[in-house]
């Protein structure tokens, strides 16, 4: 672990083109079992917390050209080729679906003796949420013959490493499943294991558990394993940038920015506080020397805190502050063996702004060589642009970007810090913020296939997967078909989505065994979450529900995704289902008007009875065209103004400003963004989990990053006009600007907009990517706009 950085960029610049191994994964692989063997250590706990070493020498008469393998484990792995890191891995999923990666080994190899080396870990019950597991075990198979030297069998070479013990929770109440931390005592751990010549004689000969199966072939139980459709994670080395606080000890003022050695002398306690001035998910490491027997705390938090319990709770404040404050957060520990050259890098990747790093020395002094972090995420690049003139349009567009990168690995999460899970109604949004800033879908097809993969027997998806323990919130089951019908719209892949319809209908026959002979929902089961709203009415971010069990926001959304399944099953399912959706659409919306629909107040109410009424009821109504034309434009302008409705939060803002947008208000888009200008006020780096700041749990949820979708499809004025964003819809809003041009990623290829008023009139320059065209909307004319270069004057 001690070349971790150097390994981290050697992975970064030769694993990132993974997809292409795809092409040299031999078929034989997919169709019947592995000759390699999923291994594990003698003697060991198949499923109890534990590290391990795994080690097999290979010589080679001359450096390959290529050397293909295949590697997975449980719970998870780094491996290391001559000391270089070179994959990690498994990328998470579940089961029936065990991914392996597929790892070029040639750039790391050389002609004479050779080390593979994996580090596996199993956290046991402490595991995060997210890691499914069967067992401990460990699996490496060469492509074809000419690497099966590496095939995992008895040969290997392993060892438990028994340094490590498992540190739990954050130091205070509140839903943390993010995995522990890691106590290590430097006296104990094996070390210089992944070198060459190193002697591991001492070392038990691995056991065998089950051979390698793929998914679909006869012995395929226990891991089902599937090749990864993800790259490689990226790894970029990352310095500490401040040290707000230091007691008991001098430090130089370089350090942490600048990698200076720092003395904590003999019978000493020191404390710092290092503040990397943005949140971030890295690796951390530390490299020390001497200080036989130091104990080392390093703890890691978000924010700082005002408050910690007592009748406020956790209070947070501005988080740049943190003079007065309390420190608590997830933590490793280590105790120095007082060697020259320790070293400890993180497991699993940690999340933070502050690192606090408390040092207590005994008889001799310890010397902290460097600290620094190794950034890690799903490898999205920013190929869109936009140029405004406004700085503060920048810094939301730049915080969202951070929020939407940390909230993206293996799968898409809701948070990195707390739970690292991959839920339906987050993942919505962060799709389209990946097709609108990067291009890149992959990710979202993997999310689509993970949400599909997890329905249950009544046909429902899982609110979130993977995930070990089963939850259930039906509401997102509808937001899944929403979120499948944006991939339809946004990427040209109408196989993909044409596979995923009978899930569709699974679920929607699951909802319509609890409609009532109108159409209405009535005691829809398990949880009902739209919004974390505290207000009357609202039950842990449950709408209102009539004594009978009725809910506007629930048969409102119900409608919306009949109306998307019967377009999709129109144009490339079953007729017969088509017809179906569209019927039961229209019965709803003449339901939801008689149940809901208050004259007296123009507006539609959450409840049969009329008492309650808010922001997201009337905006599912315009979003579902309950109401349209002026009738939208009426309901849009009571959005906006009537305070006495329930407020949407940060999240579903998203819904919101579609439906200001589609009632003609979108001119005024930029006015709406007061929550992220709080945000930025009270210190954030990346958007809060919910809109009350002073007790946000999450300061980095990529559900409230939607202005990175909108500053692109509203305000530049972007959009799919067509199923495969095979047509595009230029229709901006541009408010009181005077020129904006900007950049989007299209399947096709490069579509660029640029407006500049001039003389009393706009200059338009429009280019489209081949075989594309659309339209140009503006002040309600269309204008024809085809492939190639546009140039209107309006």
């Amino acid at each position: 672990m001690k070349l971790f950085f150097k390994c981290a960029l050697l992975i970064i610049g030769l694993l990132l083109v993974k997809p292409g191994y795809a092409q040299t994964l031999s078929p034989a692989l997919l169709k019947g079992p592995w000759k390699a063997n999923w291994i594990t250590v003698q003697g060991e706990s198949a499923k109890d917390y534990g590290i391990y070493h795994f080690r097999k020498n290979i010589r080679l008469d001359a450096k390959p050209a290529s050397f293909i393998v295949h590697v997975s484990a449980d719970n998870r792995y780094k491996l290391y080729v001559n000391e270089t890191l070179v994959s990690l891995g498994p990328a998470r999923g579940d089961t029936y679906y065990w991914n392996f990666e597929t790892v070029d080994l040639a750039p790391y190899l050389k002609a004479g003796d050779n080390t593979i080396a994996a580090l596996v870990w199993n956290e046991g019950d402490y595991r995060p949420e997210a890691q499914i597991s069967i067992r401990t075990g460990f699996i490496m198979q060469g492509n074809t013959d000419a690497e099966a030297i590496v095939n995992t069998d008895k040969s290997w070479k392993c060892i438990r490493d028994k340094a490590y013990q498992p540190i739990t929770g954050v130091g205070y109440g509140t839903y943390y499943v993010a995995g522990p931390g890691e106590r290590v005592d430097m006296n104990l751990i094996i070390k210089n294991w992944t070198k060459p010549g190193f002697d591991d004689s001492a070392w038990k000969n691995a056991i065998k558990i089950d051979a390698g199966n793929p998914k679909g072939t006869v012995n395929a139980f226990g891991w089902m394993l599937v090749p990864s459709s993800l790259p490689q994670m990226e790894l970029t080395y990352q310095r500490i940038a401040t040290l707000r606080k230091a007691e008991g000890v001098n430090v130089p003022k370089s350090f942490p920015a600048v990698k200076t050695a720092l003395t904590i002398p003999a019978n000493t306690s020191a404390t710092l506080l290092l503040d990397q001035t943005f949140l971030t998910n890295a690796f951390l490491t530390l490299n020390f020397s001497k200080g036989k027997n130091a104990a080392i705390k390093l703890s890691y938090a978000e924010a700082l805190f005002s408050s910690l319990k007592g009748r406020e709770g956790t209070v947070k404040g501005n988080r740049n502050e943190v003079e007065g404050k309390l420190f608590a957060g997830r933590r490793d520990s280590i105790i120095a063996d007082g060697s020259a050259g320790q070293t400890f890098t993180t497991l699993a990747w940690r999340t933070f702004r502050y690192i606090q790093l408390k040092i207590k020395t005994g008889a001799e002094s310890l010397v902290i060589n460097d600290i620094y972090g190794t950034f890690t995420g799903y490898p999205f690049k920013q190929n869109a642009s936009l140029e405004t003139g406004n700085p503060e349009m920048q810094k939301i567009l730049d915080i969202g970007w951070r929020t939407a990168r940390l909230c993206a690995g293996e799968t898409y999460t809701d948070c990195p810090y707390y739970e690292q899970l991959q839920y339906v109604g987050d993942s919505r949004i962060q799709a389209l913020i990946s097709y609108y800033n990067s291009g890149d879908d992959r990710l979202a097809r993997n999310a689509l296939n993970q949400m599909d993969h997890s329905r249950i027997a009544e046909g429902l998806t899982l609110s979130r997967h993977p995930s070990f323990s089963p939850q259930v919130i039906s509401t997102f089951s509808l937001w899944y078909i929403g979120m499948l019908h944006d991939y339809w719209m946004y990427r040209p892949d109408s196989a993909f989505v044409q596979d995923k319809l009978a899930g569709v209908r699974d679920v929607l026959d699951f909802f319509a065994k609890y409609q009532q002979a109108d159409g209405s929902l009535k005691d829809t089961p398990y949880w009902t979450f739209v919004d974390w709203v505290n207000n009357k009415g609202w039950d842990f971010g449950q709408a209102p529900k009539s004594a009978n069990g009725n809910s506007a926001v629930l048969d409102l959304q119900l409608m919306w995704a009949y109306d998307q399944a019967a377009e999709m099953e129109a144009r490339m399912g079953l007729p017969a289902f088509a017809q179906l959706y569209h019927e039961k659409a229209t019965q709803l919306k003449a339901t939801i008007q008689k149940r809901y629909w208050d004259a007296g107040r123009s507006l539609y109410a959450d409840t049969e009875d009329k008492e309650l009424f808010s922001q997201h009821t009337n905006t599912l109504a315009v979003l579902t065209g309950m109401v349209t034309g002026a009738d939208a434009t009426a309901l849009s302008k009571k959005l906006l103004t009537d305070t006495t409705l329930t407020q949407c939060t940060i999240y579903f803002k998203y819904y919101l400003h579609q439906a200001l947008i589609k009632g003609g208000f979108g001119d005024n888009y930029t006015q709406w963004l007061d929550i992220w200008r709080k945000n930025i006020a009270m210190g954030l780096t990346t958007w809060a989990e919910i809109s009350d700041l002073e007790h946000n749990r999450s300061d980095c949820h990529a559900w409230g990053a939607s202005p990175n979708i909108e500053f692109y499809r509203t305000i530049l004025g972007v959009d799919s006009y067509a199923p495969g964003f095979g047509k595009v819809k230029i229709e901006p809003h541009l408010g009181d600007m005077k020129s904006l041009s900007g950049e989007v990623p299209h399947p096709n290829g490069k579509l660029s907009v640029k407006y500049k008023l001039e003389s009393n009139k706009w200059a338009i320059e429009i280019l489209l990517p081949q075989n594309t065209s659309g339209i140009l909307v503006w002040k309600g004319k269309s204008y024809p706009i085809t492939a190639g270069e546009n140039k209107l004057s309006i």
